[in-house]
This record gives structure tokens, C-alpha cells and sequence, in this order.
């Protein structure tokens, strides 16, 4: 009898965890598209995050990936920079 086997699509740990990197800038740029004030710049922004992640979806280069990694965060910086000045 044969042991357990893993499906042909299984990840490996690191392409895993770097799955789960982006799933939470994902979801963070989302929570922080929220705090904006304004209905129309929301959309906007949840629609450009939305794209963006989903043209992306099945990128396979490291190195391509860990770039737009790189270029989420800093547009997550960016976003939150602004809200924060937005308040002040």
C-alpha cells in the first residue's frame, strides 16, 4: 500500500509562505483602502488593488514576485502615508 502522496499542485514551503506574504498585503491594503474618506476614491482603489493582485496571480518567476512584493509594500506605505497626512 502506497503512503500518502501530495497532489502534483502542492507548494513548497517557501513558494507557501510566499503565498501567504501576499495574501496579507492583500488583505491589508484592503483594510486600509477602507479608512479612505471618500465612496468614489474607495472603488477606485479596491478595483486598482483587486486587478492588480489578479493580473498577477499566476506569476511563477521568484524573482518577478518577490519585485512586486517589493512595489505592493511600497504602495501600501504610500496609501497609509497619505491617510495619515489626510488626518493631520
Amino acid at each position: 500500500m502506497a503512503g500518502p502522496r501530495l497532489p502534483h499542485a502542492a507548494l513548497s514551503l517557501k513558494q507557501f509562505l510566499q503565498r501567504q506574504r501576499v495574501l496579507g498585503i492583500y488583505r491589508t491594503m484592503l483594510r486600509t483602502i477602507r479608512q479612505v474618506p471618500h465612496e468614489m476614491d474607495r472603488k477606485y482603489l479596491r478595483d486598482w488593488a483587486r486587478g492588480e493582485f489578479k493580473r498577477n496571480k499566476s506569476a511563477t518567476d521568484q524573482d518577478a514576485i518577490r519585485m512586486m512584493i517589493t512595489q505592493a509594500n511600497n504602495h501600501l506605505e504610500e496609501l497609509q502615508k497619505s491617510l495619515a497626512l489626510a488626518r493631520s
